[in-house]
């Protein structure tokens, strides 16, 4: 079956704006007569990729990329210049291959699907699963989610409100119930009624919290009593307008659990938008998704070549 892919263009530049403007408009200010590659030039380059949270270790690789490509370059315009940027981006920006972000899960082989979502609070956790939600409905499949965020007094609430924009079945319990009951009735649902799909939003889980963690590992137990191979991915979803504190997040939880994929989510709101090369290059963890906006379709499924054209 071939998934829906939400990939707007039009949408991820303006989603990508505040990015887009700091990288184009200061770079194209460092190319323009540009003849020759000196070391105030090289300078001025880094300076800006570290602005857009590319992280220096990043950084540093696009700019020996970077130069080893303008070297052999005798065409020095600024459209040219901008082209040799953009190949050094997307070869330092996949994990393995640029293969590996063609995201086709293997649904087929494996209903239902189970999707746990985890992250801390804020991050846009919630609103995510009822996007991802519908972006696996306009390919057709059934989907149930399972509201196992049972902390939070209006996460239920909100849920359900995505759940209906979506057109998808929920599973809530009251505030204070056990997440782990949740997911194992959302499970047990999605195998009597036949969905392909079921997708567990999470507690916002702050990765100082030991208690929280392991409630955690108790969902993923369960669920694995119901589908031994379950959950099928854990995504991991991250605000990417935190920079490097969602690098931080990253790497605690992947202390304590296996973290299939990243959503990155609120890059319309940033200038940061770099953060996203420096998250795959240091996780060796591909992004799966990001987020653009706050409407049910500004999910849009990831690609990296993609998402650098539209940056530069």
């Amino acid at each position: 079956m071939k998934l829906f892919k939400n990939i707007n263009i039009d949408k991820l530049k303006t989603g990508l704006n505040k990015t887009r403007e700091k990288i184009v408009n200061k770079i194209s200010e460092t190319f323009s007569g540009k003849a020759i590659i000196d070391e105030t030039f090289i300078d001025r380059i880094e300076e800006v990729l570290i602005s857009a949270d590319l992280g220096v270790e990043m950084t540093e690789l696009v700019i020996e990329d970077l130069k080893t490509r303008m070297k052999k370059e005798e065409d020095r315009s600024t459209e040219r210049m901008i082209e040799i940027l953009k190949k050094a981006l997307v070869s330092n920006l996949s994990v393995n291959n640029l293969e590996s972000f063609d995201y086709t899960p293997d649904i087929e082989s494996n209903k239902p699907f189970v999707i746990l979502i985890v992250g801390v609070n804020g991050v846009g956790k919630t609103t995510t699963v009822g996007k991802l939600a519908y972006n696996f409905r306009q390919s057709g499949l059934s989907v149930i989610i399972g509201a196992a965020d049972t902390f939070r007094a209006a996460a239920n609430e909100q849920l359900t409100i995505w759940a209906d924009r979506a057109n998808v079945e929920i599973v809530s319990k009251e505030k204070g119930s056990d997440p782990s009951a949740v997911a194992y009735e959302t499970v047990s649902k999605a195998i009597s009624q036949k969905h392909d799909i079921a997708i567990i939003d999470t507690a916002g889980r702050l990765h100082n919290k030991s208690n929280l963690m392991e409630e955690l590992s108790k969902i993923k137990r369960v669920i694995s009593k119901l589908i031994p191979h379950a959950p099928d991915e854990i995504f991991l979803v991250l605000d990417g307008a935190t920079g490097q504190n969602a690098l931080i997040q990253a790497q605690e939880f992947m202390k304590t659990t296996k973290i299939t994929g990243l959503i990155i989510t609120k890059l319309d709101g940033t200038a940061k938008g770099g953060v996203v090369f420096q998250i795959i290059k240091k996780l060796k963890i591909p992004v799966r998704y990001i987020g653009v906006g706050e409407g049910i379709t500004d999910l849009q499924n990831f690609d990296p070549v993609t998402y650098v054209n539209v940056l530069c």
